[in-house]
Order: C-alpha cells, then sequence, then structure tokens
C-alpha cells in the first residue's frame, strides 16, 4: 500500500494577487494557509499569515497594525497546543529586530545615504504576538535583504532572505527535537 502524499501549506505573501488563493485551495499538494492553524506531524501547528503591515508599495495584502493584531489573534484562537508545538508562519517579521531591517526611503521612494541608513519596517503585532505566546519558532519573509535569525524569548525567528535578482532561492531547514526546542537549523540558498 502506498503512503499517503502530505500536502505542505502555502499562504500568499503581500505582493501576491488575490487570484492565487483559489488555485492554493484546488491544489493536490499545496495547501492554502492564510489566517489557519494547521496540524502538522509530532503534535505541532504551524499558524500562518501573508498580510504585512502597512508598505510604501501599497502591495495586495497590507493593513494597519490593530488590524494585523485582530488577524493574528484570530489565528491563534484556533490553536490547539501548547506555544512550544506553535510555529509562527508570519511573512512580515517581528519590529525591532534584525529581521526587519531595510533601507531607509525618503517619501519619494528614494534610499536614503546610498543604502547605509536602515530601518526598523517589520509588524509590531507579530512582535507583540512572539512576545507573549512564546512559540518554538517563527519563520518570516517580507524583508528581502534581512536574512538571518533572532532570538526573542524563548522563540527563534528566522528570515530565510530573498534574492530573486540572481535568480538564487533562500531558505532555512529546522530541525525540532519533539520536546518544545529547535534542535539545529541552517539557512540555505541554491
Amino acid at each position: 500500500m502506498g503512503r499517503a502524499r502530505r500536502r505542505t501549506a502555502r499562504e500568499p505573501g503581500n505582493d501576491d494577487a488575490f487570484g492565487i488563493d483559489e488555485v492554493l485551495r484546488t491544489s493536490k499538494r499545496l495547501e492554502l494557509g492564510e489566517s489557519r492553524a494547521i496540524p502538522l506531524p509530532d503534535g505541532y501547528e504551524l499558524l500562518s499569515t501573508g498580510w504585512s503591515n502597512r508598505t510604501p508599495w501599497d502591495t495586495e495584502r497590507e493593513e494597519d497594525e490593530e488590524d494585523m493584531a485582530r488577524r493574528i489573534e484570530g489565528i491563534l484562537a484556533q490553536a490547539t497546543v501548547a506555544p512550544e508545538r506553535m510555529i509562527f508562519n508570519f511573512h512580515c517579521p517581528p519590529h525591532g529586530t534584525s529581521l526587519d531591517e531595510a533601507p531607509q526611503l525618503t517619501e519619494d521612494l528614494s534610499v536614503v545615504a546610498a543604502g547605509r541608513v536602515m530601518a526598523h519596517v517589520g509588524s509590531t503585532a507579530v512582535r507583540d504576538a512572539i512576545d507573549r505566546v512564546q512559540p518554538i519558532l517563527g519563520l518570516h519573509g517580507h524583508i528581502h535583504e534581512a536574512r538571518g535569525t533572532a532570538r526573542l524569548g524563548r522563540t527563534l525567528s528566522i528570515n530565510p532572505g530573498s534574492s530573486y535578482e540572481t535568480g538564487d532561492l533562500q531558505g532555512a531547514v529546522v530541525e525540532l527535537d519533539g520536546k518544545g526546542k529547535v534542535k539545529r537549523y541552517q539557512l540555505t540558498t541554491g
């Protein structure tokens, strides 16, 4: 008897058109993860949203921090596991960390001082949720140039970054120990 194929959760990011949701809903290999808590093996849950706080680009899935906080609370209300079994898959990184640093922009969207002046542009709602809940892991993106990790209390947050201009796929491989800790992780490029 063959093994059943697992579907991989995927949520659109802030600049993905809303039409992609239906494509994901009908996929046999992917599962729309937006605003859901999805059970994972070994008793973990993946809590996901691809929305972001406001950006200068006014993309498809942006909202004010208060609305983002309500969205996150709605996702947390679905969780059925303890924080050490939660994985936050929130596209927007937590504010005030190395994962949300981007070149500061002027009103006309020019880079200040040739990109040498950085600003924290992540979500305060995401940061508040991580600080309060302390999930085992936070997986983020959104700020392409902010590849790295940050520790917020017990939570390891990771932004693998992105490198669209070079065609390289950047990611992270994470191994959980099954006891509420990250055993090891590695940032990847390929």
